[in-house]
């Protein structure tokens, strides 16, 4: 059983010569959120398509401002888990903290996301298991053969937040051992996805969780001993996740006309007690502007579901700390939040997520980044041709494609590519098919 006194630590990962006490009046976790603030991999988040197509003339979410408002829901989750966890005098001097762990959690869950939205990891999972990509089984293990088929953006931003780079410093981002276990949604191997293509670490990358979950006495699962227990933020951070997606999608989807205005509040109220149907009312009525009406039911609802996943999560602690909860807490809402949650979900399904907009997107992503892996992995594969070098210059020295170890030099491929905006992927697949040439 997992105890709260060894999960929450300051402790960094990486060398310890670069984590001096700090003088400044930040404590660690803050020191995390600001460091994946100020980072390059997180700028790039907002060229990287969320659900819908990257603004035009409407804006709508992508993974910079999903990610950010993740992080606001989550610091509100962890903080009011701290209190409660306070009250019931649990001994950690950083429980009151939890707050800035779970915010700082929340903007790294989608760094490993390559361009394209989901379409991207499928583009990129497919290239080895169905595309061209496929001549290259017989050079990788069983293990790291997983990896490449099921590529996942929540192992990649893992790989992202820990690999050392090179020419940069151990231990990637050098975050703390709690920030790090708070984003491992799925702790547990590609082997052991069971076709869910859904894992939290390659097989790269194994030894560092080991140590993290070691350093945070986090055990082997009891319904699983293949699989590791989550750290219990995991559960605030899918949580924050959950909430956010799920009713941002509503308001983009209304922004962009493909619901109406009645549908929209019709689905929002569904989250509304009865008996707070007259107030809301009220308010709504109190505000003429369409968006802004849509944005007070958006924040309500949101409130709502917060106070369900604070109460869900307190109610299972016990479960959580044993590690023998399953299931998410949007899922231990109370039946009337719940069935609010799943016609929302059933709507984004129909109406939102097969939309032309979207699945325009997904069609031009999946070709552009198969396109990008045929073309550089070819070129690591064939450093000495002509072309190849001149491909393989455009890659940052950071990436190690002239390793010699196979597994090493397709993993340098896929963080460069995995790490490319939108734009910059685009951009790249034409000039590299001759669509398009640089301005003289």
């Amino acid at each position: 059983m997992m105890n709260w006194k060894q999960l929450i630590t300051p402790k960094r990962f990486g060398l310890e010569e670069y984590h001096k006490e700090s003088h400044d009046a930040r404590n660690e976790f803050q020191r995390d959120f600001d460091r994946l603030i100020f980072s390059s991999s997180f700028r790039r988040l907002q060229n990287k398509t969320q659900v819908f197509p990257l603004p035009g003339s409407i804006f709508v979410h992508n993974r910079l401002t999903h990610s950010l408002e993740v992080a606001s829901v989550g610091r509100s989750l962890g903080s009011r888990i701290a209190s409660c966890l306070q009250n019931k005098g649990v001994d950690n001097p950083y429980i009151s903290e939890l707050g800035y762990i779970v915010s700082a959690a929340c903007l790294a869950h989608d760094l490993g996301n390559p361009p394209f939205g989901h379409s991207g990891e499928k583009a990129i999972g497919t290239f080895f298991s169905e595309g061209k990509g496929q001549s290259l089984k017989d050079l990788l293990s069983d293990r790291e053969w997983a990896d490449c088929t099921l590529f996942e953006g929540n192992a990649n931003a893992f790989r992202l937040l820990t690999h050392q780079f090179l020419g940069r410093r151990k231990g990637g981002f050098v975050l703390t051992y709690s920030t790090l276990a708070s984003i491992i949604k799925y702790p547990f191997a590609s082997t052991e996805a069971k076709g869910k293509a859904k894992f939290g670490f390659f097989q790269s990358e194994e030894e560092s969780y080991l140590k993290i979950a070691r350093e945070l006495g986090i055990g082997c699962s009891p319904l699983n001993e293949h699989q590791y227990m989550r750290h219990p933020l995991v559960f605030l951070v899918e949580a924050a996740d959950d909430i956010c997606y799920q009713i941002m999608d509503m308001e983009d989807a209304y922004k962009l006309r493909i619901l109406s205005k009645e549908e929209t509040r019709n689905l929002m109220m569904n989250f509304i007690p009865q008996e707070k149907h007259a107030r809301v009312q009220e308010i709504w009525n109190m505000v003429t502007d369409n968006n802004e009406q849509i944005a007070y039911l958006r924040s309500a609802v949101i409130g709502n579901l917060i106070d369900a996943c604070v109460d869900a999560f307190i109610s299972h602690e016990d479960k959580i700390l044993q590690g023998t909860l399953t299931t998410p807490l949007i899922k231990q809402m109370p039946p009337m939040l719940k069935e609010a949650y799943q016609t929302c979900v059933d709507v984004a399904v129909k109406k939102i997520y097969c939309s032309q907009e979207v699945l325009d997107v997904e069609l031009a992503g999946y070709k552009i980044i198969s396109t990008l892996l045929e073309a550089f992995i070819e070129a690591a594969f064939e450093p000495n041709q002509a072309y190849s070098k001149q491909l393989l210059n455009r890659v940052p020295a950071q990436y190690d494609v002239h390793s010699e170890d196979n597994y090493t030099r397709i993993l340098a491929i896929l963080d460069y590519v995995s790490g490319m905006t939108d734009i910059y992927a685009l951009d790249l697949y034409r000039k590299i098919t001759g669509m398009s040439l640089p301005s003289l």
